[in-house]
């Protein structure tokens, strides 16, 4: 029972991670198969000399491939995280799976020597083991030592095919396979953690554009507000100070300097709210754009639709927009989406907005019923207006908002006529 139940919870996990996270699982476990195959091929051919009367000395050898592969895994384990740049140098696990291939063809030589195994049978397994040394090495080694590797290998295969008697074609099928299957672990191993690297950078660059995309957005806004407000209170000092004076001395002026400040200081105010509900109320437009480069920041296909967002009154757009936002917040919290699409349609008596997108996990809630979507519901219906959300049964969501499009006059106590009041 808990088979069953742990096995469908791995693979949510698995489905809700995130591309990144999913292709680095697909590339280590790949790079992993290579070390379980060559287990699987050596041991095979162990089990196939147990019929002789060499069995005991194919118990020594099944040891032996056993911690061969073995070692295979953990370096490929710690070779690429080396190569990631998450751990030192794997130095002595490196030396410790040379040292093994050395001891398994040094141990084949050996029973060969003394009558147990023949060497015809043995060849092929000398170049498996010389073979696949050239795939976990080039991990921890330089391009220019993982090329010597290769030549040190085709050095190798040359000797112990002659020492084992193959000549003429038998020798050099001994030797190009050798090498041919050196060139073609090595390379699969590095470029698999080459591309592994590279998906690191590029969700590095992802996140960091998304952070200067906010950063940004954070500069523009105060800059407005010190375009807006500096002037304006570098002359309500000026003209306090000399308030103060006049004050000291007994002029009346210093009530007129006063004054002049109360004015300003209300003209400021009234600018700051401004910004501020320029920041609040942007127009639907700009917040469609905005979506859909914060969601191609975050690695999300976005197709966006605007059919009519001017045309709108201000009341829909400022409503519109906040489902926009909303929408947009929940799609990278609550989804790991690959694809985003935005529809509003705006001719007719009803603007209609919708938002959907992909994988949403299979325990999300159909209805969508947050407290932000709460909060927009109740934005909508002053405007006369609906918003449902639906989870799909292809792990998609739709975020569908309907408001007439004559929107009625501005509610009193709406947020921005709170400040306006």
């Amino acid at each position: 029972m808990a088979v069953e139940e742990g096995a469908p919870g791995w693979v949510e996990r698995i489905r809700r991670s995130s591309g990144p996270v999913r292709f680095h699982q697909y590339t280590r476990y790949t790079i992993y198969s290579f070390a379980l195959f060559e287990g699987v091929a050596l041991l095979g051919w162990t089990v196939a000399q147990s019929k002789g009367p060499a069995a005991w000395a194919a118990a020594v050898l099944g040891v032996l491939f056993t911690a061969h592969t073995a070692c295979h895994l953990l370096l490929s384990r710690a070779g690429l995280r080396y190569y990631l740049g998450t751990e030192e140098r794997p130095v002595r696990l490196a030396a410790a799976y040379v040292a093994l291939t050395v001891t398994g063809i040094a141990a084949v030589l050996a029973l060969i020597g003394a009558g147990e195994l023949s060497a015809p049978r043995a060849l092929p397994t000398v170049v498996w083991l010389l073979m696949f040394l050239a795939g976990p090495l080039p991990l921890v080694l330089s391009a220019g030592r993982s090329t010597a590797l290769v030549v040190a290998l085709l050095a190798a295969s040359l000797l112990t095919a002659r020492a084992l008697g193959a000549a003429g074609g038998g020798l050099a099928v001994a030797v190009a396979g050798t090498v041919a299957g050196a060139v073609i672990f090595g390379v699969s191993y590095r470029c698999s953690a080459w591309t592994m690297r590279v998906v690191n950078e590029l969700e590095a660059a992802r996140e960091t554009q998304a952070r200067l995309a906010v950063a940004e957005e954070r500069l523009r806004f105060g800059r407005d507000l010190h375009d807006v407000l500096g002037r304006n209170l570098s002359v309500i000092a000026l003209k306090s100070e000399l308030a103060v004076q006049l004050a000291q001395r007994g002029s009346p002026s210093a009530v007129d300097q006063m004054t002049e400040v109360q004015r300003i200081a209300r003209e400021s105010q009234r600018e700051m709210r401004e910004v501020v509900r320029g920041y609040r109320e942007a127009d639907l437009h700009t917040e469609l754009v905005g979506a859909r480069g914060v969601l191609r920041a975050a690695g999300i296909d976005c197709r966006i639709e605007d059919s009519g967002s001017g045309e709108l009154a201000e009341p829909l757009q400022s409503a519109l927009g906040w489902v926009v936002r909303e929408g947009t917040t929940n799609v990278l919290r609550h989804a790991d989406a690959g694809r985003c699409a935005v529809r509003l349609r705006a001719a007719g008596p009803v603007a209609e907005l919708v938002m959907e997108n992909d994988g949403v996990p299979g325990s999300a809630a159909a209805t969508g019923g947050g407290s932000g979507l709460d909060g927009l519901r109740e934005r909508l219906a002053a405007l006369g207006g609906t918003l449902t959300g639906e989870r799909r049964g292809d792990s998609t969501f739709r975020l569908t908002a309907r408001v007439p499009a004559r929107a009625p006059a501005r509610q009193n106590g709406g947020e921005d006529g709170k400040g306006e009041r």
